[in-house]
């Protein structure tokens, strides 16, 4: 009987560590997207966690819109929930399409250079209490 109860036990312990090594936390996340000292509206940021020699998928990517003010909140992408997932994370900002109204086709938008998007030297590390400071202030000449 004995026996049982220690092969229980051990079963339960290993299950509940085997459990937290696939999760992740998350963190709320929000910031300011400026442009040469102007707010950046209508970007998309996309946050991408950078995984680890341990660690090689560590959890969803995250992604906002700015608004007129440049100011965004990221929220999982496929999951639900608000935030991202704390660590260092590959950011891309990229200017979305935007739609003329008379005929709801995209009008085409000057975009950005490669270095903040597909070709990105920008990063950003989400601290576990999250941060309402992920800004970003790029500058083009």
């Amino acid at each position: 009987m004995k026996t049982r109860r220690t092969v229980f036990l051990l079963l339960s312990l290993a299950l509940a560590a085997l459990a937290g090594c696939g999760s992740s936390k998350i963190a709320p996340v929000s910031g300011r997207v400026m442009l040469n000292g102007s707010p950046l509206a209508r970007a998309s940021v996309t946050f991408a966690p950078i995984g680890g020699k341990n660690n090689q998928e560590p959890g969803p990517s995250s992604a906002g819109i700015t608004d007129a003010d440049g100011r965004y909140t990221l929220s999982l992408i496929g999951q639900d929930g608000r935030g991202a997932v704390v660590g260092k994370h590959k950011v891309r900002i990229a200017l979305q399409e935007e739609l003329d109204t008379a005929d709801d086709r995209p009008v085409k938008l000057k975009q950005l250079p490669l270095q903040f998007n597909g070709q990105t030297t920008l990063e950003f590390d989400v601290p576990p209490g999250g941060t309402d400071a992920a800004d970003f202030n790029l500058k083009l000449p």
